[in-house]
């Protein structure tokens, strides 16, 4: 990766910053797309044609940036006018959900299935709709996607006990090839754990091997993609600390397989300094549309959703909402979870109205059916 020294660049106000093509956001505006050169100085319009070569194009993101992920949509959206066999590979997916994707891409199942069915709440839980401008139109152009991640089970109990505490069956969905040798990756990982409030050796060790396990298993699951469809461009998408000086994924992937690659990351959440990406790309600012908020604290039941917790004068308190109730119906349609309420409630925004169908159960006299309407919060 040849990169020039870039803070000399942001210095002297010489940094080329030329309108990309333009995307509209949610609220119907039009934002033109700016992006940092950081290799030959070479003008953002004609950075798709010089991305088109590389076998694999990683672009970064901070997964509650909905400006981060219309970035990467428009640059999916260039490289497709190019060449109509890319993939798309993405952290937010866990590999053993991979035809839940697959489905939705052929358009078996539509968006609420792929949501409930790949897990999407219990396992990534940041918004969906940041990520659906991206989805929809892989969909609409029958772009495969690819689920790179491991399962969280599986780091979860690394976390706890250590590689060496995986059983046979477990060590067998994770790469027997981890390379730990990268000083730079491991200082960046103590950098960040010394922030931990319980910090110790023991678990830095453990949170590093949690982080090699993500990045080893993100990159061979993109390297076999890369081996077994020579004739398509992988295009993936992961947080900006899996990507920048290519020490997370990027090398790992190059370690399995020879392919010309390319980084492109957001502006704003790491120093502009030397081999930290190939491209920096300024966003547009836009944000996610808001969604509107009952205020409660929710868990799974047997009979419902049970209220575990309020939130002081959120909507559910003010309108006579208790800890305890179960919610059955949420606008007339029955709820068997939380994921199911959520889904309901997903696209409706602040100040629509809201019906709950709640039972409220007294252990001395009769269970009550109660209707509250009421407006969502903010």
């Amino acid at each position: 990766m040849h990169v020039n020294t870039i803070c000399k660049i942001y210095a002297v106000i010489t940094v080329i910053l030329l309108t990309c093509s333009v995307v509209v956001n949610a609220a119907g505006n039009i934002t033109a797309r700016k992006a940092l050169d950081l290799r030959d100085g070479m003008e953002l319009e004609n950075v798709a044609s010089n991305i088109t070569s590389a076998r694999v194009v990683y672009i970064g993101e901070t997964h509650d940036s909905y400006s981060d992920h219309i970035t990467q949509l428009e640059i999916v959206r260039l490289l497709h006018t190019k060449n109509s066999k890319i993939a798309i590979g993405m952290e937010q997916f866990q590999q053993p959900f991979q035809s839940v994707l697959d489905r939705y891409i052929r358009g078996e199942i539509d968006e609420k299935e792929l949501i409930r069915q790949s897990e999407w709440m219990e396992r990534w839980r940041f918004d969906y709709r940041l990520y659906r401008p991206i989805l929809s139109f892989a969909r609409e152009h029958g772009i495969p996607v690819i689920a790179l991640n491991i399962p969280k089970e599986i780091t979860a109990k690394v976390s706890r006990e250590g590689i060496e505490g995986l059983s046979k069956e477990d060590k067998e969905k994770i790469p027997s090839d981890i390379d730990y040798s990268d000083k730079g990756y491991k200082e960046r990982l103590k950098q960040v754990y010394d922030n931990h409030p319980h910090k110790n050796e023991k678990g830095f060790e453990r949170f590093m091997q949690v982080q090699l396990l993500w990045d080893e298993g993100m990159a061979a699951k993109a390297a076999d993609y890369l081996q077994t469809n020579p004739n398509r461009q992988l295009v993936v998408f992961a947080g900006i600390g899996h990507l920048m000086y290519g020490s997370g994924i990027p090398q790992r992937v190059s370690r399995r397989v020879q392919a010309e690659s390319a980084i492109i990351l957001p502006a704003g959440e790491f120093p502009p300094e030397q081999n930290v990406a190939d491209f920096i790309v300024q966003g547009g600012g836009e944000l996610l549309p808001e969604r509107g908020m009952l205020g409660i604290y929710m868990v799974d039941s047997e009979e419902g959703v049970n209220v575990k917790e309020l939130v002081p004068d959120g909507a559910a308190s003010k309108a006579g909402v208790e800890e305890g109730d179960l919610i059955v119906k949420v606008n007339g349609q029955r709820v068997r979870d939380v994921a199911d309420l959520k889904l309901i409630l997903m696209d409706e925004p602040p100040g629509n109205l809201v019906t709950l169908h709640i039972l409220r159960k007294n252990l001395l006299l009769k269970d009550k059916e109660i209707d509250l309407e009421f407006e969502l919060g903010k």
